[in-house]
């Protein structure tokens, strides 16, 4: 069983699919593992140290693809990738598939089994292959860092012999893995903070990190959360209480880090350019929903934008600005995930096509779309 672990082929993108940790694992299950030479760089990880891990290291991604059973990686593959690829190999990774039809289609052509890991069920069992948790959890605590080195004034209430200086107010909007960090580091850092959630069950998690919950909290909001814990649509009524609510607490705040996504969907807009220009000058807001659209109006990808005297931070790829912490949780959940596909008495690998996790993340298979939400509808 061979696996190959490429370098990125995202300009963006500076993490990797195997740490030296991960190739050890991975060397016990019988695998050879190659590593194409400079793909653990950017994540402060040399050549010599999956080397010594026991990793051969390929001069490039042709050598470095040839003949492998299982390809890592963070990003789903591109079109050269995919060319150098042998038909039937597993690739894992984090594939964005939506509204990328024809990436995944071409997957399909290649005849790679295709998974994607941010499709992982959020199952008790599955729990330890949760990229999606994993990577939010550093996203949510980089925004904070990121917010600290725009803004111009400490974090923490400091007295002095020349005066006080006052903590900063922190408003984080969604408490979900990355919300919830963010709160969790803020506090660290001496803010005064406060958050919001459309779920019900989030006001004991937020009070619990010492953060103050606001929310219209009236009938329609209690009752806003299904069996499965997920936010129910709300009325177009209570969003009208909600958004006045937040469009005033806006304007006391010095820092505002926004966390809303929904698969398969545009960022949902969480503020406008009137709560923008509402705002004190010199705030900053931090916009982790922007590779998707972004939840701040005037928010621009990769950029710092300033809007009526409001800095709007819309890095791209913010697990990957920590990119050694990421790599190392990242390698750990798929190291996971293949685990389960593998015969460890005979060590050979033997997928259970069967098996609610693999069913839950394959994409393309024997030469076709197999995923529910991408197949072809059958006529």
């Amino acid at each position: 069983m061979r696996i190959a672990v490429p370098r990125e082929s995202d300009a963006v993108e500076t993490r990797v699919a195997a740490t030296p940790e991960t190739v050890k694992k991975l060397k016990t299950l019988g695998f050879e593992v190659t590593i194409e030479t400079g793909a653990g760089t950017t994540s402060r990880i040399l050549d010599t140290e999956y080397e010594a891990a026991g990793a051969v290291i390929a001069k490039d991604a042709a050598s470095t693809f040839a003949d492998a059973d299982v390809v890592l990686k963070v990003r789903r593959p591109n079109a050269d990738e995919l060319k150098l690829m042998k038909a039937g190999a597993l690739v894992i990774a984090t594939m964005d598939p939506y509204g990328k039809e024809a990436e995944v289609q071409a997957m399909a052509e290649a005849g790679i089994a295709a998974f994607a890991m941010e499709f992982m069920p959020r199952i008790t069992r599955a729990q330890v292959m949760d990229v999606l948790s994993s990577q939010a959890n550093l996203a949510g605590y980089r925004a904070v860092i990121d917010a600290a080195a725009e803004y111009d004034r400490a974090f923490p209430m400091m007295m002095t012999a020349a005066g006080t200086v006052p903590a900063a107010r922190v408003f984080v909007m969604g408490a979900g893995v990355a919300g919830l960090q963010a709160i969790a580091t803020a506090r660290r850092l001496g803010a005064v903070v406060t958050a919001t959630d459309v779920r019900p069950a989030s006001k004991e998690q937020v009070e619990s990190l010492g953060a103050k919950f606001i929310a219209v909290e009236d009938d329609e909001f209690k009752q806003a959360e299904t069996a499965g814990g997920y936010a129910k649509p709300m009325s177009e009524a209570y969003q009208a209480k909600q958004a006045e609510l937040v469009a005033a607490h806006l304007t006391k705040q010095d820092i505002v880090i926004t966390t809303a996504l929904i698969p398969g969907r545009p960022a949902p807009r969480l503020i406008t350019a009137a709560m923008l220009a509402s705002m004190k000058p010199g705030s900053v807001v931090i916009d982790l929903a922007v590779e998707r659209g972004g939840n701040v109006e005037g928010a621009k990808a990769g950029e710092v934008a300033t809007v009526s005297g409001v800095r709007i931070v819309g890095h791209l790829n913010v697990p990957g600005r920590i990119a050694a912490s990421a790599s190392s949780l990242y390698a750990k959940n798929l190291f996971a995930f293949l685990e389960t596909m593998v015969d460890k008495t005979n060590k050979v690998l033997k997928p259970n096509w069967d098996d609610e996790l693999v069913k839950a993340t394959v994409l393309t298979r024997d030469g076709a779309v197999v995923h529910p939400a991408f197949a072809p509808a059958k006529s």
